[in-house]
């Protein structure tokens, strides 16, 4: 279903700006649905979130570094693919992989905070332009991330308390989250081609080109050493998707805010990337699950 949700957003693009506003109502019960499956101790950085956080601000600029004085476009790229915070919809593909939601939700929140603070001053230091100021810059941050990741949470802790047989009966619909995702995901990547296409020029081909492939390369990297950091700590599926799985839309926004506006491109193509990593890890979760159940 990811790569049919993938091809049909590509193919409607020229539509999605009647439909873009309904990627943060989906987002949001996506998660309220997901975090009805935490209780409130769950959520506690520990040394698994500490040393994916280290890693990923670590990453970040060795890859800025390592391609600037080759091409800057491209650093700056490459560097917001890995600097972004985790993608809110991340503990619903951990869910359906059978992960930890707990980590990666508690990660999630913790890189969120992370880029919300430092973000401004970081990307202020090393773009071609920011016209706001870091508390403008902060409150935008804030007013963007936090109602999708908090909201959902105070919500499903409010339903798990005051209404539990509700609280059951929401928890019990966990698929939903799937469809709920695929929808979603036809929305962005159909937003992600519709802007690539808008920003297009002759002049700008290869370095659009080069953007790509190097999303690509952090991508499979941050999947492959978020996994082999979770094995560490007996998870490799909560490792691999917490350090893995981008949220592009923020990526996107402060490239465009702060970086130079091609260097958006990279973020652009994350989202194709990062989904299809995650439909082949869906289907073979399901085959593996198939196989398991047909064995025993």
């Amino acid at each position: 279903m990811l790569p049919i949700a993938m091809v049909g957003g590509a193919v409607f693009y020229p539509w999605m700006d009647y439909v873009t506003f309904l990627s943060p109502y989906l987002i949001f019960m996506m998660l309220f649905i997901t975090y009805c499956k935490l209780t409130l101790h769950n959520l506690k950085p520990d040394k698994f979130e500490m040393t994916l956080l280290g890693f990923q601000m670590v990453m970040a600029a060795v890859v800025y570094g390592a391609t600037f004085f080759w091409n800057h476009i491209l650093a700056e790229g490459v560097f917001i693919c890995v600097f972004i915070s985790t993608a809110t919809a991340a503990p619903v593909i951990t869910s359906m992989l059978g992960g930890s939601i707990s980590k990666v939700a508690t990660y999630s929140l913790l890189s969120n905070s992370v880029i919300a603070v430092g973000g401004p001053i970081i990307l202020a230091a090393i773009g071609d332009h920011a016209e706001m100021t870091f508390i403008e810059s902060f409150q935008l941050i804030l007013a963007q991330v936090f109602p999708l990741i908090v909201l959902p949470l105070i919500l499903a802790l409010i339903l798990r308390k005051f209404l539990p047989h509700l609280h059951e009966k929401v928890k019990s619909m966990q698929q939903l989250s799937f469809y709920l995702w695929s929808i979603s995901l036809f929305i962005v990547v159909g937003s992600c081609v519709s802007f690539a296409i808008k920003n297009w020029t002759p002049d700008s081909t290869w370095t659009m080109i080069w953007l790509s492939i190097g999303s690509l390369i952090v991508c499979v990297a941050q999947f492959k050493v978020g996994r082999k950091i979770g094995g560490r700590f007996g998870d490799k599926v909560s490792g691999g998707q917490a350090l893995g799985q981008k949220n592009t839309v923020l990526a996107v926004w402060l490239a465009l805010a702060y970086l130079n506006p091609m260097a958006s491109i990279a973020p652009a193509a994350y989202v194709a990337w990062q989904n299809i990593i995650n439909s082949w890890q869906l289907m073979r979760h399901q085959s593996q699950t198939s196989l398991d159940g047909a064995t025993s």
